[in-house]
């Protein structure tokens, strides 16, 4: 192709938009910087797609400019998140001179300019070197718009590979930049309309080592809104959010402007908004920090009160909550994490009062597009169990009833030490007493763990059982689980037993039966 004509221009919108859509998950799990809340893969591709349906919204007779100005003005008020915003403000670039005319070199370099003067600190080894590593590359080059967008497209992929010589988090996290990632895909789609020849599937540089999980809170808000305010009004809004907050991003012109900051507070940040001028479309989102997954689709989320256990869990691939024993997980970790975890996810609270945060936050996600099924699962062992049998492949209705089914038939007890004087349904147990728990309910008091624990092993298999489960916790005896087993072999060799160190607080002991 010579240049860029307006079904050329919808056709890279919705090619670049599909291709981030099938990246999206491993570019989230590719996201430590600025902040790692893993969402620049999904903020990409829903900026992008705003943008492509803009366009795909015009009559086909329309002109150039008309094309190129909506494709600018989707991807503005679409833009999401600090790299979207970023982009939005590139396609903003090449829209301004591919609109009057097919000089792609030109408008590469115009992107790479108003892209780096949209970010109030510009930071190397992010999508702005990317960016400007690929409008560098094609500057002295002449050739058809062809070369140059191939060029640009090896150049920023080559750009790519050297961000974590650029930024120390990359480096120490193993990844490439997330948002430098997307971008390589949108000019690398560029180059394939121009010229034709197309890819089956855009690579995404996977870690080269294990993203360490981070479910800590604390992290402040990202604030977005766009604005209706003049260029002076923005300009004191810019040093007024910048002494705030940071990652900021301010983007657009002639009157509607994108907004996006990282701050502790989201209210003075909307308050500031308000004294420039209009905001709307407001988006606040609590950035907790998020444990990595690598892939889109289906996801599990488990919640977790030691530090074996949570092992145990994302070992078999879950996003972990952690909660303090007798506690409840923090809504935004929650919320975090389902979304984290991909577009269908499964909940696994272990816990009734965790149940309760769970719901509230499955709410919130199914609001943004997740599917989200919280299964009733009280106790750690039915989320072992459901777990067990999670199978991403099945239709997300069939795997939720295989968990559901898979955590229903797991009878649950624990060991606890009374700790005052109290009437239960076995009776009145005094300070120091061992409460063997079944289901919940005090079925056994007794002297010493392993009494216990054997009577209340004893009680659940008798009703059938196939497999024991046993979770020791952090204070534990040594040879508690060996105790078990030793009676196990004794009285119902027929029994499978698997044992884990689930290293929890306040539970010596924790037990299923399958």
């Amino acid at each position: 192709m010579e240049d860029l004509d307006p079904p050329a221009v919808r056709r890279w919108a919705r090619l670049a938009a599909d291709a981030l859509g099938r990246a999206r998950g491993e570019l989230d799990a590719l996201n430590v910087f600025p902040v790692a809340d893993g969402d620049t893969g999904t903020n990409l591709h829903l900026t992008m797609l705003s943008a492509a349906e803009a366009v795909e919204s015009l009559p086909d007779d329309v002109g150039a400019e008309v094309v190129w100005q909506t494709l600018s003005y989707g991807a503005l008020v679409g833009a999401r998140g600090n790299s979207g915003v970023i982009v939005s403000q590139a396609l903003r670039g090449l829209a301004e001179v591919l609109k009057d005319g097919s000089d792609l070199r030109a408008g590469l370099a115009r992107a790479a300019a108003l892209a780096r003067q949209s970010v109030a600190r510009p930071v190397d080894g992010t999508v702005l070197s990317v960016l400007a590593a690929a409008a560098q590359a094609v500057q002295d080059l002449r050739s058809g718009p062809g070369e140059v967008a191939r060029r640009a497209a090896e150049a920023a992929r080559a750009a790519l590979r050297r961000t974590p010589d650029q930024l120390d988090v990359l480096a120490r996290s193993g990844v490439v930049d997330a948002g430098g990632a997307g971008l390589a895909i949108v000019l690398e789609t560029l180059a394939a309309v121009i010229t034709g020849v197309h890819r089956e599937r855009y690579e995404v540089p996977g870690p080269t080592a294990r993203v360490s999980p981070m479910t800590e809170v604390g992290a402040g808000y990202e604030v977005m809104y766009l604005l209706d305010a003049d260029d002076a009004a923005v300009a004191r809004l810019r040093t007024e959010l910048d002494a705030m907050g940071e990652s900021l991003v301010v983007v657009g012109g002639e009157g509607l402007w994108n907004v996006h900051v990282h701050v502790g507070e989201a209210g003075p940040a909307v308050e500031a908004g308000l004294r420039a001028g209009r905001p709307h479309r407001i988006r606040i989102t609590y950035l907790a920090e998020r444990t990595h997954r690598a892939g889109p689709g289906r996801g599990v989320v488990a919640v977790a009160a030691g530090d074996g256990i949570a092992a145990l869990f994302e070992e078999c691939g879950a996003v972990v909550v952690r909660r303090e024993p007798g506690g409840r997980p923090a809504l935004p970790a929650m919320l975090a994490a389902i979304r984290q975890a991909g577009d269908e996810v499964v909940v696994l609270p272990n816990d009734e009062a965790a149940g309760a945060v769970a719901s509230a936050a499955a709410e919130i996600a199914r609001e943004d597009g997740v599917a989200v099924s919280v299964l009733p699962t009280r106790a750690t062992v039915q989320g072992l169990a459901a777990l067990a049998v999670h199978d991403p492949l099945r239709r997300f209705d069939d795997d939720v009833v295989a968990m559901t089914d898979a955590a229903g038939h797991t009878r649950h007890g624990h060991l606890a030490l009374a700790d005052q004087e109290a009437v239960t349904s076995a009776g009145l147990c005094r300070p120091g007493d061992v409460l063997g728990l079944i289901d919940g309910d005090v079925a056994v008091i007794g002297d010493t763990l392993d009494g216990v624990a054997t009577l209340v092993v004893d009680r659940m298999v008798a009703g059938g059982g196939e497999l024991v489960t046993l979770v020791t916790g952090a204070r534990a005896p040594a040879l508690l689980a060996d105790h078990v087993a030793g009676h196990l072999s004794r009285v119902r060799p027929d029994v499978d037993l698997v044992v884990y160190q689930g290293e929890q607080d306040g539970y010596p002991l924790l037990i299923g039966v399958e």
